[in-house]
């Protein structure tokens, strides 16, 4: 799976509403931050993204917070985002 060119990126973007694009450690990542009304919300929302990456063996940086959960999309392999990293963002909308 190849990195996405600028864009590649930038005709994919607009099929996952809420997310952006940040760039960090010189690798541009597809992020979103998802808020919930308390912890116990946010952490059972970062279970179920973790039980989705597990089945697809793509892997996401999670951040749970009180009352919120910040979902990072990129391949380590590859040194940026690829095509799975919008199949799963969009995974993860519809939970």
């Amino acid at each position: 799976m190849a990195r996405l060119t600028e864009s590649e990126i930038a005709t994919l973007l607009p099929e996952v509403s809420g997310w952006v694009i940040v760039e960090e450690e010189d690798m541009k990542r597809l992020r979103r931050t998802f808020n919930f009304d308390d912890f116990g919300e946010a952490l059972n929302f970062t279970v179920r993204v973790g039980a989705v990456a597990e089945t697809e063996d793509h892997h996401p940086r999670i951040t749970t917070e009180w009352g919120r959960v910040t979902v990072t999309w990129w391949s380590h392999d590859q040194g940026g985002i690829v095509a799975a990293d919008f199949e799963m963002a969009k995974r993860v909308d519809d939970l």
